[in-house]
């Protein structure tokens, strides 16, 4: 019997070992590439969905970023990236008309690229990415309006701490449009100083008190809009939504200073690129779509899980 055992656990360990890796397998490396400032802490989820996937799969994996988020650097950072000839690049898409070229160039040189979260899947095709991994943000936005509609919300202040991405803006417009109103002067050029960003929704609300509603961007512009608010004396008496989850969100959900949060669970984005060009270098293996990542609303009744992750998987 006990021979027998040996070498039925001997002929497992021979079926399951392909499970891992082929024979031709080498050291495969993946480059992600953002545009993401050092200083914006909501990327830290990326990063751990990142690490966790080239975890799993037994790959390597780097993170690049431009430490101001100058969209210039990070096409340079996308040139270098490609010129270390790794096996695949994951790159944000925050402005086309500068990073097409680098990224395009990195394709005609034969690496797989994988965008995520900014951009969208008709610009990802336009590069020759394999994908697009993220939110359909205008989609979102729109979700968030109507939303927003039936909870009486006619007019509102949207605040855009990146302006210069299109995906922000589709943002603000899916909204407006979710409403059924003119985005119009409604959304506002906030930068990404939190002092600044408080400073300016104070004075567009102090130029503007029949707002309705605020929206926020994500942690860089909800933070400091919290702030506003309980300065002003309005937290928790205006409608406030926000996309994205952080720390400081989660609290003003379980506080009622925030209505509802829109997840568009970075984890994933940075997560199933790793396993998507894993199986395709191992296995020849491509799922035929692009992937959505959100968006999905969450409220305080629906933060356990939430809050247990903030900042690190949600």
């Amino acid at each position: 019997m006990k021979s027998t055992l040996t070498k039925l656990m001997l002929t497992a360990a021979v079926i399951a070992s392909p499970m891992v890796a082929t024979a031709d397998d080498h050291e495969l490396t993946y480059v992600m590439v953002s545009h993401a400032p050092d200083s914006d802490s909501w990327w830290n989820t990326v990063k751990n969905g990142l690490a966790l996937g080239g975890e799993q799969m037994g790959v390597n994996v780097e993170y690049r970023n431009p430490p101001t988020g100058d969209l210039a650097d990070m096409a340079r950072i996308i040139e270098q990236a490609a010129a270390s000839n790794p096996d695949g690049i994951i790159t944000t898409l925050a402005d086309f008309d500068v990073l097409k070229g680098p990224i395009m160039s990195a394709v005609d040189q034969g690496i797989d690229v994988i965008i995520m979260n900014s951009g969208s899947p008709a610009q990802a095709r336009e590069v020759g990415a394999l994908m697009y991994v993220g939110q359909p943000e205008y989609d979102a936005g729109f979700a968030a309006g109507q939303r927003a509609a039936g909870d009486g919300v006619g007019s509102f202040l949207c605040v855009n701490h990146y302006i210069s991405s299109p995906s922000s803006t589709e943002r603000c417009q899916g909204f407006a449009d979710g409403l059924g109103v003119e985005l119009g002067n409604q959304m506002i050029d906030s930068g990404q100083d939190p002092s600044e960003i408080k400073n300016r929704v104070q004075a567009y609300l102090s130029a503007n008190p029949e707002t309705d509603a605020i929206l926020t961007l994500g942690p860089t512009s909800a933070d400091p809009t919290m702030l506003a608010l309980a300065e002003n004396g309005l937290a928790g008496d205006i409608y406030f939504g926000t996309f994205d989850l952080g720390e400081e969100i989660v609290n003003g959900l379980k506080s009622g200073v925030i209505n509802w949060g829109i997840d568009q669970q970075p984890f994933l984005q940075a997560y199933l690129p790793v396993v998507v060009l894993a199986n395709k270098d191992r296995y020849g293996v491509l799922p035929g779509n692009n992937i959505n990542s959100g968006p999905g609303f969450v409220t305080k009744d629906g933060l356990e899980m939430v809050e247990k992750y903030a900042g690190e998987f949600r």
